[in-house]
C-alpha cells in the first residue's frame, strides 16, 4: 500500500525545504518527494498522514552504547520505589548489578525513548546479546562508531542537519520524523523531544498520543 506523509515543511537533507510537502512510501521506500498537491495528484488512492511541523530524515544519536548499555532505565512504575524515576549510570549501575536480562528490558525502554525523539540509528558496537535483540525489535540501525557519555536527544549541542542519518531520496529507504516546529532553527532551538512520529522501513515505529 501506498502511504502518503504530508507535512507543513519537508526537509529533505540535501536540497532546498519542500513547503507543504509530502514523501510518497510505497513499502520500505520512498517513491516520491514533492509538494503534496503534486504527490496527491499521481497517486489518489494513497491511505494519507497528514502532520504538523517539519518532516526530516530520520537522526542518529552517537551515545547509543552509553545509553543502552552503560545506562539503566528504571521500569517505571515497578521499579520507581526502588530505583527512582532517573537513569542510572556510573556506581549507582554498578551497584544494581542488573542482569543479562534486566539489561534487556532496560535497552527495550531506552529504544522506546530514542524513537520518540526521532532516532533511527545509533552508534556501536552492542557487546550484550539482549540489548542487540532489544534494538534490532526496534529496527534501529546500528553504525560502528563509538560515542561518548551523552543525551536522548541527539540535536543536544549539533545542528539537526548533522544528526541527520542520510538525506530522503527516491529509492532509498523510508526512514524519517517529524516534529511540530515550524523550521530547522525552531527543530534546532526545542529539541528532538518536540518530535510526534518516527518511521523506519516504511512504519510508523511512533507516534505522539
Amino acid at each position: 500500500m501506498l502511504t502518503l506523509h504530508a507535512a507543513d515543511l519537508v526537509l529533505p537533507g540535501d536540497r532546498d525545504p519542500v513547503p507543504g510537502g509530502a514523501v510518497l512510501v510505497d513499502g520500505d521506500r520512498i517513491a516520491m518527494i514533492a509538494p503534496y498537491e503534486d504527490v496527491a495528484a499521481e497517486h489518489p488512492s494513497a491511505r494519507v498522514r497528514r502532520w504538523p511541523g517539519v518532516l526530516t530524515p530520520g537522526l542518529v544519536n552517537r551515545h547509543g552504547a552509553a545509553l543502552l548499555e552503560r545506562t539503566y532505565f528504571p521500569d517505571d512504575p515497578f521499579e520507581v520505589d526502588e530505583l527512582g524515576t532517573e537513569p542510572l549510570t556510573g556506581a549507582a549501575l554498578d551497584a544494581l548489578a542488573p542482569s543479562e536480562s534486566r539489561r534487556g528490558n532496560s535497552a527495550r525502554r531506552c529504544t522506546q525513548k530514542l524513537l520518540a525523539h526521532g532516532v533511527v540509528a545509533v552508534t556501536g558496537p552492542l557487546t550484550t546479546p539482549a540489548v542487540r535483540t532489544a534494538v534490532r525489535r526496534a529496527g534501529l540501525e546500528v553504525l560502528m562508531s563509538g560515542g561518548a557519555e551523552g543525551a536522548l536527544d541527539p540535536l543536544a549541542g549539533i545542528r539537526p542537519s548533522e544528526a541527520f542519518r542520510g538525506p530522503l531520496a527516491v529509492g532509498g529507504p523510508a526512514r524519517f520524523a517529524v516534529f511540530a516546529v515550524p523550521d530547522e532553527d525552531a527543530l534546532a532551538a526545542q529539541g528532538a523531544g518536540t518530535c510526534i512520529a518516527t518511521v523506519i522501513g516504511g512504519r510508523l515505529v511512533h507516534r505522539r498520543r
